[in-house]
């Protein structure tokens, strides 16, 4: 039978709950406390569930029987309305954030995990200094195309590489959003039709020919520079690492006894551990440095503050005081010992490739052991040390 207001209005509560039915599934709940609430029993997928329609007397029985026939519409296709509610509560509770900044660093924290700490901080420097100030406040919504490609156009006015990079980054961002069901579309979609054109250089360097006259000046600036500096730049010609691998190295990294120089992953590009067989004449420099900074923890420490390692950029200004500003740089010391290996020692690409701890394209080699060719690069290295004592 069906409920009428007066019986819901006289519904005393008892010990336990109990319910009162008004059919196809609808009843009122009575609590100990006195609360009344509607509910809706019904079956889906050969499962039995309820659904909440409000408390009486707010919800009058007419509305709650308005309620259920609403309800049992959406059953009818199959739709669950507890799952249905749920979806929408947590589509509410994502879009209480959808100005550009929040999403960006929801999103930034989801791949900090996944990142190298340096490489975390400078993906967030790049968003505080050329996307946010254009972009923070904005509603996801709000943001067209045009905005977008306004704010890359002033990022390649002085950097055209680093614009292409902010873009992918903000697709990233706009991407998430979608996914979380929090945009529809990305606004960088296509934008680099309308960015300036330009074409990627390499870094600079000399070549294997302009190689002698390189290093008689720089035999010739070791009386002209701090003796720190003098020796980093050495051992990046022997040892040809990154400039950023050989600053921020540590004296645990160095092995005296086995010549060896083991790089960790999370300092490695490619987050691989990498090994650099030490020839004699790098040894002899480490063993210097050691005596210079026996109680440092960096090789390298930095001249102002000890505690830090020495800067990337006191190579390269000591690189352009030599004369080569624009023709060499630290990476630059890469491209020549490649060549020089290759043309004037006569190895193969493979194995002085390796000694560069690039990654081979091969999903099979990219399996095989990081010491691979190991021996070949402890004899290469000693035969690149001497080319080098022999160039004139």
């Amino acid at each position: 039978m069906a409920l009428s207001n007066m019986a819901c209005q006289a519904a005393k509560p008892k010990i336990k709950p109990y319910k009162m039915a008004d059919g196809e599934g609808l009843y009122l709940e009575v609590t100990p406390s006195g609360t009344k609430y509607w509910r809706l029993k019904y079956r889906l997928h050969g499962r039995e569930k309820r659904i909440s329609i409000g408390a009486y007397p707010t919800v009058s029985i007419a509305d709650a029987r308005k309620a259920k026939d609403e309800l049992k519409k959406e059953i009818s296709t199959g739709t669950d309305p507890v799952l249905k509610r749920l979806q929408a509560a947590q589509t509410n509770a994502l879009s209480q954030q959808l100005d550009f900044k929040s999403m960006a660093m929801e999103w930034y924290w989801k791949q900090v995990p996944l990142w190298k700490p340096k490489h975390a901080d400078i993906i967030k420097h790049r968003f505080e200094k050329y996307v946010f100030p254009s972009l923070a406040s904005f509603p996801l919504a709000d943001i067209k195309p045009l905005m977008m490609l306004s704010c890359l156009q002033k990022i390649e006015k002085t950097a055209p590489d680093l614009s292409r990079r902010m873009k992918g980054l903000c697709s990233h961002v706009f991407k998430y959003a979608i996914a979380t069901g929090r945009a529809e579309s990305d606004p960088t979609y296509g934008l680099e039709a309308a960015m300036r054109k330009f074409k990627r250089g390499h870094y600079a360097s000399i070549s294997v020919d302009e190689f002698p006259e390189f290093l008689a000046r720089l035999n010739g600036y070791e009386n002209r520079v701090n003796r720190q500096t003098f020796l980093a730049l050495k051992l990046l010609l022997l040892t040809f690492v990154r400039t950023c691998e050989l600053v921020e190295a540590r004296w645990e990294e160095i092995n005296f006894e086995k010549a060896m120089w083991v790089i960790p992953a999370e300092r490695m590009k490619m987050n691989l551990p990498h090994i650099v067989p030490l020839s004699q004449q790098s040894l002899a420099i480490f063993r210097e440095l050691k005596e210079l900074n026996t109680k440092r923890d960096f090789i390298f420490p930095g001249y102002y503050n000890p505690r830090k390692y020495m800067s990337k950029n006191t190579m390269l200004i000591a690189i352009k005081r030599m004369g080569y500003n624009g023709k060499m740089t630290g990476h630059g010391f890469r491209s020549l010992a490649l060549g020089i290996l290759k043309e004037k020692l006569g190895y193969p690409h493979d194995i002085a490739d390796r000694q560069l701890a690039h990654v081979p394209k091969s999903g099979v080699d990219r399996a095989y052991d990081r010491a691979q060719f190991l021996p070949q690069r402890i004899k290469m290295m000693q035969e690149y040390a001497d080319y080098i004592d022999n160039v004139r």
